[in-house]
């Protein structure tokens, strides 16, 4: 029997020192889920359950740097991708993993804060559209995010978000495998719906809504959970199988996150669930 692949992942993104969103909650989404976890950070912010309070980005210099010098050594089986603030973040970003023919590039266009504010400027949202989005295996959008990129309101519906999740789609290559997932948590309702979208098969995930306030990072944790589980063998080895892997996780993990005292806003899902008895 061969032995199972444990495979290198890495965060490029900011980093939250409440440790709920950002490279620390991508890190701690590897882990729990059989992956060895790498960091390249994008950003630095001031932040915690209630508020960010500042943001610092590196050098592009140094930016190049961290990466170069990471992917020279490590071979990376999988990239997920958060916070990148600026169009020279971007840029940068989406010229090193050219560069490297980085595998599985798992995208979260972090673009919008829980309060509505546009986290990227219009020119890097225009970059990550450009450089970005045509090399990432998947895009994981929620519907505020997906509204930036499409220049539109925010799906409403979804039936809305049928169509949004084409359109998304027709941003990446269509000679090659690629997917999108449109995350539907923002709708009302007791259910959460999300598409899975890969130009051909439209896959309707529906899960019943987890009533809680400790939804920070959320989406940083279901990204990297399936950048975490593409790579694998098994029963992750296809794509669907890898992403509804991910959200059971994530599941536990907010059901979970009351068992946590972290802040007093919204706290952190519990990564380490299905460990920590």
């Amino acid at each position: 029997m061969s032995q199972r692949l444990i495979p290198n992942v890495v965060s490029i993104a900011g980093v939250d020192p409440s440790g709920g969103a950002g490279i620390l909650a991508d890190l701690k989404s590897f882990s729990a889920l059989g992956a060895y976890g790498c960091g390249v950070v994008a950003a630095l912010t001031a932040q915690n359950t209630q508020a960010v309070t500042g943001v610092h980005v590196p050098p592009t210099d140094f930016l190049k740097l961290q990466i170069d010098t990471l992917f020279a050594d490590v071979k990376i089986h999988a990239v997920k991708l958060g916070m990148l603030g600026s169009a020279e973040i971007v840029h940068t970003v989406a010229e090193r993993l050219a560069h490297w023919q980085a595998p599985y590039v798992v995208c979260d266009p972090v673009m919008v804060a829980k309060s509505g504010d546009h986290l990227l400027a219009k020119n890097a949202v225009s970059m990550l559209i450009e450089a970005l989005l045509p090399q990432s295996f998947m895009i994981t959008p929620n519907l505020p995010e997906a509204g930036v990129l499409l220049e539109q309101r925010a799906p409403e519906t979804v039936k809305e978000m049928y169509r949004a999740v084409e359109r998304l789609r027709e941003m990446q290559p269509l000679s090659s495998e690629r997917w999108v997932l449109l995350k539907g948590g923002h709708l009302p309702g007791n259910e959460v719906v999300d598409l899975l979208f890969d130009g051909d098969r439209m896959i309707e995930m529906p899960a019943p809504r987890i009533e809680t306030k400790n939804t920070h990072g959320t989406g940083c944790s279901l990204s990297s959970a399936i950048a975490a589980l593409l790579p694998q063998a098994g029963e992750f080895r296809r794509t669907e199988n890898a992403v509804r892997a991910a959200r059971d996780w994530l599941r536990g993990a907010i059901a979970t996150s009351g068992s946590l005292q972290v802040g007093s806003g919204h706290g952190p899902v519990h990564h380490f669930h299905a460990l920590w008895k």
